[in-house]
């Protein structure tokens, strides 16, 4: 193993009560679930001006300065000590909607947490999002966590507009070969995102995906958030807007899935044709550390027809529906109004926003819907934009 070699950098200042108090409330409270893990973010600000950034969602775009709301500390004390933290089995997302973790002020942060979470023996899946440099000396430091299941997820979207993506995707594409070159306690990810038709959807851009995708445990792709708050921004900066609406989910039309699909495919391997593979990031990074799937796809079987034979063994094993009694009473318990179902594909429930539905998702194995947003068949939980056909 690499020998590690002490870094030493002053901490990000704190923010005093008053400039906590001027951030819009949803970005002063560090804590966050989201459907691919508890997201801890008590450093905001970021310089590197990605126009699809969620930091519009924040009104944290014009923070270009990363600060820290509070100590490393006391954000894991917080975070551990959330009564949705489960030891051992919620996942854990670091940095991943105010900045970006692997940034020279910000990665020994992003270390120490690393280190405070490992040095509790917890192991709970750890996902870390970068499109930053990732040079051999963090990948020691990487593997240097013993108990965490760590994932790196490299954000590569092959983007060339400036305005949208000023980040030379080329960074991202160097980090990825240097973190799965050094691999060891840690898995690493081709995050494939935002794919938007016309912009980075040729067969060019496909192909080069495939070749960085050789270099990565596991690839994902996806599409764009663009919610009001972004297209907002797109307008006002004079940027071509890829959409007509905005959607409250990812927009990935069908025809570039299609085409994805197509350019991966290996019929010649039969074991995996569509080699490591996924729609979802939670599918990604179970398969990357060989265990089932989290989130519990595995019940949207339309979702699994590209992944590999194995991994799909491994999913069935562990998915099981739960029984609608015990379902019942832990919906009661956080919340939840009106009939609760349990189907074939998920648990159905009302009245429970999306925190305290990842909670029981995320402890179930088992997809955990809202009736009044409902998932349509092959749409993959994303916006219908894109997807010509009704939805049945």
């Amino acid at each position: 193993m690499t020998t590690i070699t002490p870094r030493t950098r002053r901490p990000l200042p704190l923010l005093t009560a008053d400039q906590i108090g001027s951030l819009k409330p949803e970005l002063a409270d560090p804590i966050e679930y989201r459907k691919s893990g508890l997201s801890l973010n008590h450093v905001v600000g970021c310089p590197l001006d990605c126009g699809y950034c969620v930091r519009h969602l924040f009104d944290n775009f014009e923070l270009k300065t990363p600060r820290a709301l509070m100590s490393d500390e006391d954000a894991v004390e917080l975070l551990t000590s959330h009564p949705y933290f489960r030891p051992h089995v919620t996942p854990i997302q670091l940095f991943n909607r105010a900045t970006d973790p692997m940034l020279p002020v910000v990665k020994p942060h992003t270390f120490k947490v690393l280190r405070l979470l490992d040095g509790m023996g917890l192991r709970n899946h750890v996902l870390v999002i970068t499109r930053w440099r990732v040079d051999p000396e963090d990948c020691a430091v990487l593997n240097s966590f013993k108990n965490i299941k760590l994932t790196v997820l490299v954000t590569h979207s092959g983007i060339d507009h400036p305005g949208i993506e000023p980040v030379d995707s080329a960074i991202a594409a160097a980090s990825l070969k240097t973190l799965y070159e050094h691999a060891e306690n840690y898995r690493t990810i081709l995050y494939w995102r935002p794919i938007v038709p016309g912009l980075n959807d040729s067969d060019e851009d496909i192909q080069r995906a495939y070749e960085l995708s050789k270099f990565a445990h596991a690839t994902v792709f996806t599409g764009l958030f663009f919610r009001d708050q972004i297209a907002a921004y797109y307008q006002v900066h004079g940027l071509p807007e890829p959409y007509e609406d905005t959607a409250r989910r990812k927009i990935m039309p069908e025809e570039s899935e299609q085409r994805i699909l197509e350019a991966f495919h290996r019929p010649e391997n039969s074991d995996a044709p569509w080699g490591p593979l996924f729609r979802k990031t939670s599918c990604a990074v179970a398969y990357a550390h060989g265990e089932a799937d989290y989130n519990g796809h595995y019940g949207i079987r339309e979702l699994c027809d590209i992944c590999p034979l194995a991994q799909l063994q491994v999913c069935h094993q562990a998915w099981n529906a739960p029984e609608l009694s015990v379902a019942q009473a832990a919906a009661r318990d956080l919340g939840a109004v009106g009939e609760v179902e349990v189907t074939k594909r998920a648990i159905i429930v009302e009245g429970l926003d999306e925190l305290p539905r990842y909670f029981l998702q995320h402890g179930f194995g088992y997809q955990v819907h809202d009736r009044n947003k409902p998932h349509h068949p092959r749409r993959h939980g994303r916006a219908d934009i894109g997807w010509p056909a009704p939805a049945s």
